[in-house]
């Protein structure tokens, strides 16, 4: 690929950059991509309800509650310990009559110290139905004492609950049904000026954060800049969803929430989150099927995604995309800290990127990857997913003739690979990038049955051009058309870019053609590659093909 002043200006910058990350170690995680949630196993889990998931601060203890067998009351606080982040956890062992009683204790939150366990109860003694407790212990290994009620600064004679500590101590998040907020129940924080001073008064997080629905069960991060909950308002996946909301400083306010996705979030209730004091795992309760009882403690891993131009490998290209962006904010780019971000590329995104430098990733948004590298056979392999694609005609293998290895030689008559289903062009943010040699004008590199050609030439011209439009009204939407000819013989890296709002192609990692829409139109069919949507004579691609990358995100070369 031919290099650019730009290029060799990053390069520059790249070095200087890595030279000044000799001197820094602290370590940090990359956000917003899960893995697949797994269950705690039946060792934590019990056949009846557990939830209200809160992880210390080493990660060797984890507090819940549940209603099993064994307890003071109907709801009881429980632990489960490990010797080591690496173990698996222990059997859990109930808190005791000293902190659980007769009534409902659950949601507990583990100060950074470990000498402090706020929690919510309906036992006596309190300001309402449901009141705000802390027990304390003098040491990490200590017993736990009497239980003392927040007061009626803190609670309300309405329901509050749900406590979380913020890693510093000096401020409280909870929810509550007290008047002043914008739903049913809302998400409220107290702050002190010290650890031994009163709480001040409650303060509402406001609109942002939260909606005329309910919010419950906040979980603020080590770093106080990410907030998770859980709501059902409108726009999840199922009657509760998991949503987080960021901020820049702890000064700073509250953005809006955001929903974690259907990767975390399932048809059914997922609840009472909370995030690892490192930033790598998210802890949140769920009724989904493969659990142990009605509702179980489920992780998923947050999972860093730094392979930004979706290349499959981290390299300068990546930093460089990085340092075009340094200072101001860039979703993309906006990988630390953790886990969620702060809101600004900067110096913490840096050192997340640094940490995966030259490594060759496992991207979890890469949902289909047809490497073009067999050596003989009909079957195209998906690398990512089960897409194994069918290749028809008679097409040649070239294992070395790719630009990245092997390649798929069509013959622009008859040679196409037929793939399943991979992605609904209008379910959301997607991309794909394909590397392509040859070609004449109106041929098609990928298309999808019954829906639309995705990359394809001008007719005369063999320019690039996307066919995937908004869905057609009074007026047949235009395909967008860029002015770069891709025909020419040469490798070209092409791609389609849709971020929710804008389209956008891309020739050799340069953006050539954008504009803004609404939305794209449906489409369930399977994918063509090598040839059009309605695979029509003269649409059959004549030339190499290599290296298809589709993305359940947008990429940014």
């Amino acid at each position: 690929m031919k290099m650019t002043k730009s290029k060799i200006r990053c390069g520059g910058m790249f070095a200087i950059l890595v030279l000044a990350l000799g001197l820094v170690t602290e370590q940090t995680n990359a956000d917003f991509t899960f893995g697949t949630p797994t269950n705690l196993g039946p060792t934590v889990n019990s056949p009846y309800d557990d939830f209200g998931t809160n992880i210390s601060p080493d990660s060797l203890s984890h507090y819940f509650a549940s209603d099993r067998p064994g307890g003071s009351g109907g709801l009881d606080l429980w632990v489960t310990m490990r010797t080591t982040a690496s173990d698996p956890w222990g059997q859990p062992v109930n808190l005791g009559p000293t902190v659980n009683s007769s009534a409902w204790d659950s949601c507990p939150s583990i100060s950074a110290d470990g000498l402090s366990l706020f929690f919510e109860s309906q036992r006596p003694g309190g300001s309402g139905d449901n009141d705000i407790w802390v027990t304390s212990r003098p040491t990490p290994d200590g017993d736990w004492g009497t239980p003392v009620n927040l007061g009626p600064t803190v609670n309300s004679s309405a329901w509050d609950s749900c406590p979380s500590i913020s890693a510093d101590g000096l401020s409280l998040y909870f929810c509550s049904y007290r008047p002043g907020g914008s739903g049913s129940c809302d998400l409220w924080v107290v702050t002190r000026a010290t650890v031994s001073d009163p709480w001040g008064q409650p303060v509402n997080l406001g609109p942002r954060v939260n909606s005329s629905a309910w919010e419950y069960h906040p979980g603020i991060s080590a770093n106080g800049l990410s907030l998770v909950f859980h709501s059902n308002r409108p726009g999840g996946s199922g009657d509760d969803d998991i949503w987080v909301t960021m901020r820049a400083s702890t000064s700073d306010l509250w953005g809006e929430a955001v929903n974690l996705g259907p990767t975390v979030n399932s048809p059914v209730r997922e609840f009472a989150p909370d995030t690892s004091s490192d930033g790598c795992t998210l802890y949140f309760t769920s009724g989904r099927p493969g659990g142990v009882g009605n509702a179980d403690l489920w992780q998923a891993l947050i999972i860093p995604i730094v392979d930004f131009n979706g290349d499959g490998i981290v390299d300068s290209a990546d930093m460089c995309i990085m340092v075009d962006h340094w200072g101001t904010y860039e979703p993309l780019c906006d990988i630390g800290p953790l886990p969620f971000g702060d809101g600004i590329v900067d110096v913490q995104d840096l050192i997340v990127l640094a940490e995966h430098l030259f490594e060759e990733v496992d991207d979890p948004t890469l949902v289909a990857h047809w490497a073009m590298d067999e050596i003989e056979g009909d079957r195209a392999s998906d690398s990512a997913n089960d897409n194994d694609g069918i290749v028809y005609g008679d097409p040649t293998w070239q294992p070395e003739g790719g630009m990245v290895n092997g390649a798929l030689q069509l013959d622009g008559v008859d040679d196409y690979v037929n793939t399943p289903f991979v992605l609904n062009p209008a379910d959301g943010k997607f991309s794909v990038f394909v590397w392509i040699q040859g070609g004449a004008p109106g041929q098609v590199v990928i298309s999808q049955a019954d829906g639309a050609d995705w990359l394809s030439t001008g007719l005369s011209d063999g320019k690039l051009i996307t066919g995937l439009t908004p869905p057609a009204g009074r007026t047949v939407p235009p395909p967008l058309v860029s002015e770069f000819v891709v025909t020419d013989g040469n490798w070209h890296r092409i791609g389609f870019v849709w971020d929710g709002t804008n389209r956008t192609l891309y020739v050799d990692d340069v953006e050539v053609a954008k504009d803004t829409q609404a939305n794209l139109q449906d489409s369930v069919g399977g994918l063509y590659i090598g040839t059009g949507k309605a695979m029509e004579a003269g649409t059959f691609w004549s030339g190499l093909i290599d290296d298809v990358r589709i993305y359940n995100r947008a990429v940014k070369p």
